[in-house]
């Protein structure tokens, strides 16, 4: 299947964000030597929430913020804008820490919603934030079993509300789809207008006396006291350094060794409100389907449907090349996904896709630390879930590089153990491997057929890899 559009960026959230914001001139380069007593590298929600986090806990600290482009042009400007924490992924966290631990994660990540809420309130930004949960339907049987996951987890820790199952019917209520099985919702969830709330979070910053600097990307960072950070025609020293660049780390070795990258792509039709209506979407629901390399999709304030897919391709050591942002096989895939799980909506044609790439750790979950021996911070993994969590990793950041003990560094992004992945080309090859089956196994299943032998064998082998890309 060739898909309607090319990729191509910057993505709609982007162009009609700056559209609505006048088009503003970017913040000027770093130009010669300059200093601060905290420098971010990188203009997305990581490190402007961190940048906002450490002004107003010490407004006396000077923070300066370097971005390659513009302020919104990294995936903060082209995610899906699914804010949510982490009850809807209770039933992975539980072994992996603990419920002790598992529950205080989940817990922290239910202020995520009524944080960014709040803050968008108290400045009298419209960032589309619609607070109505977050819907996963299975759309074949051997997706039924993460729904059952998902209920399990929440009744074993006496948290039912959290994960509340749905029939086939209920689920027909909220979306008609003749392949929806059923659903569980969430309640800790929303959408958000990803390149309203970026471009919100820079004007707040800079409100804030941060001092912004972009098309200022960061050739070289020297480690000491201070830190020098070498740009094309300045250099910054500063005492705390944050780096929060995401999938830019996989290629910096105190993150690459926990880190992959894979291409995340989607497609947006034209505004279509009228057959949202017809099949009953009109509760603003986000959704996501039960694949390992899900589909998500979630309708705009003006109508437009948004599909996603998560299986674009593989990164290898690091390196962001094209096949990020133009792989049409991916976008493809989410238009094929688009028409399969909401067929009422064939009458939609697709406008825009794009795509990128998304930071992928040992066990999907995002983590922060410093440098050993430096006064360097970091955060990365995301794994395709940074819009809600980002907010938490902004005060986390901003607590180590205020040399902080306090509850966000005492969560488990910042305390756990990350498991290592594979070197390369092992890395490469077995998650090529492993991704190749698992779309082979989920293609087979939509199809009502069973899977190939070689496929099965093929998508269990995250485990012995050590990479969280699904089991079987």
């Amino acid at each position: 299947m060739n898909p309607s559009v090319e990729p191509a960026l910057p993505s709609w959230w982007l162009e009609h964000a700056l559209e609505a914001e006048g088009h503003p001139a970017p913040a000027a380069a770093l130009e010669g030597d300059a200093s601060a007593d905290v420098a971010i590298v990188g203009g997305g929600y990581t490190g402007l929430w961190t940048a906002l986090a450490l002004r107003e806990r010490a407004p006396e600290l000077r923070v300066a913020l370097l971005e390659a482009e513009i302020c919104g042009h990294g995936p903060s400007g082209r995610n899906g804008g699914f804010v949510h924490g982490y009850w809807a992924s209770l039933a992975s966290l539980l072994p992996l820490l603990g419920e002790e631990e598992a529950l205080r994660l989940a817990r922290a990540g239910e202020a995520i919603v009524p944080g960014i809420r709040a803050w968008a309130q108290e400045r009298g930004e419209d960032v589309w934030l619609r607070e109505r949960g977050m819907l996963m339907v299975s759309a074949a049987p051997a997706q039924d079993a993460a729904l059952e996951r998902a209920i399990a987890a929440a009744e074993a820790v006496g948290r039912p509300d959290q994960a509340r199952p749905l029939t086939r019917e209920e689920v027909a209520a909220r979306v008609a789809s003749p392949v929806f099985r059923g659903g569980v919702f969430f309640p800790d969830g929303a959408t958000v207008h990803p390149g309203l709330l970026v471009r919100a979070l820079r004007r707040a910053a800079l409100e804030a006396g941060v001092t912004l600097h972009e098309r200022t990307p960061v050739t070289r960072l020297r480690e000491g006291s201070p830190s020098v950070l070498e740009t094309p025609r300045g250099t910054l020293r500063a005492r705390e350094v944050v780096l929060a660049t995401n999938a830019g780390l996989t290629g910096w070795r105190p993150a690459a060794r926990h880190l992959t990258n894979f291409g995340s792509y989607v497609v947006l039709t034209e505004p279509v409100p009228e057959l949202l209506a017809e099949i009953g979407w009109t509760g603003g629901e986000a959704i996501v389907d039960g694949r390992m390399f899900l589909h998500y999709f979630r309708a705009t304030e003006d109508g437009r449907v948004l599909m996603g897919s998560g299986s674009g391709p593989i990164g290898f050591g690091g390196r962001l090349d094209a096949r990020f942002s133009r792989d049409r096989a991916t976008v493809a895939r989410a238009e094929a996904g688009l028409r399969r799980l909401l067929p009422g909506l064939d009458g939609a044609r697709v406008e825009r896709a794009w795509g990128g790439p998304i930071d992928v750790s040992a066990d999907h979950l995002p983590f922060f630390r410093t440098k050993p021996g430096t006064r360097v911070h970091y955060g990365a993994g995301y794994s395709g879930h940074g819009v809600g969590p980002s907010w938490l990793g902004g005060r986390i950041l901003a607590s180590l590089a205020l040399g902080a003990d306090d509850e966000w560094t005492r969560l488990p992004l910042a305390t756990r153990r990350v498991p290592r992945l594979p070197g390369e080309p092992l890395r490469r090859l077995g998650g090529g491997l492993v991704r190749a089956s698992i779309m082979a196994c989920e293609e087979a299943e939509e199809r009502g057929r069973r899977p190939p032998l070689a496929a099965r064998a093929g998508a269990a082998l995250p485990r012995l890899l050590g990479m969280e890309l699904g089991t079987r």
